[in-house]
């Protein structure tokens, strides 16, 4: 059964205080696996590991901040103590505050920059340590269909990192392959989050029309495309990504939907 092989390892999810990455947290603790909660804010980490522990499922919070290598060791640090080793790293932390090109500051790029892309290798650099002592290494970056396939007014720094994290990841999965660890990217569409939802009803009823399935994703179908990446299922593959959007990048206009 796909998720058995987890049972046991040490995870680390980065940015799951909220979101997709609480999303992820859950899952891999319903698999049997032992989850470092990781945020910058502790008490929100905390928050949302006590969710998974009421549950009868191990997690455990820890506050870092992706943008800081010592903060990326300290948790890797933190994950072999508490739990054994780090097994899977999944490099979720990330931020896309809406601003159009004309508006944005270089510095508003940078924080973009450093949070979701430096973010990721920084997190990747702390746990490769770990994750060659584990002879089953899984890296799963959660990226986005924007940037890497759509675009989006006001996402530009947004949809930079999460193409940019693509690059990372098919260089990162051959410098690592030889140690056993594999490296892949789950690549969401519209999901029901604490962030889209600030995004407005209005937004959210619009980017669920426009998907052939009718509806907007949940936290946890993003957890189970990660799990899977995670599983001895998928020894063999790395270096790929995985749309999980129900199908919205397909129609080539809205007249298409129109036809179903």
């Amino acid at each position: 059964m796909l998720g058995e092989s987890i049972k046991g390892k040490s995870v680390i999810v980065t940015g799951a205080s909220k979101g997709i990455g609480k999303g992820i947290a859950r899952v891999f603790a319903r698999h049997g696996a032992k989850v470092l909660v990781v945020g910058r804010n502790l008490a929100a980490a905390e928050a949302a590991a006590g969710e998974i522990t009421g549950m009868g499922l191990v997690a455990s919070a820890f506050s870092a901040d992706v943008t800081r290598l010592p903060d990326m060791e300290a948790m890797a640090t933190a994950a072999a103590e508490r739990h054994g080793g780090v097994d899977v790293l999944c490099a979720n932390a990330g931020m896309f505050p809406q601003m159009k090109i004309e508006e944005m500051s270089p510095e508003a790029w940078d924080e973009v920059q450093a949070t979701n892309l430096k973010g990721t290798f920084l997190a990747v650099k702390a746990c490769v340590p770990l994750l060659r002592k584990s002879g089953e290494g899984r890296i799963v970056i959660t990226s986005s269909i924007t940037g890497p396939v759509t675009g989006f007014p006001g996402w530009s720094h947004y949809g930079a990192t999460k193409a940019g994290q693509l690059g990372f990841m098919r260089t990162a999965c051959m410098e690592l392959a030889k140690f056993g660890i594999t490296v892949n990217a789950v690549m969401p569409g519209n999901v029901v989050t604490e962030g889209l939802a600030g995004l407005g009803e209005d937004y959210m009823k619009g980017m669920a029309a426009a998907v052939p399935l009718g509806t907007l994703g949940d936290v946890e179908d993003i957890g189970h495309a990660a799990l899977f990446f995670a599983s001895r299922e998928a020894r063999y593959i790395t270096g790929q990504t995985l749309i999980v959007d129900g199908g919205q990048i397909l129609p080539e206009s809205q007249d298409a939907l129109s036809q179903m």
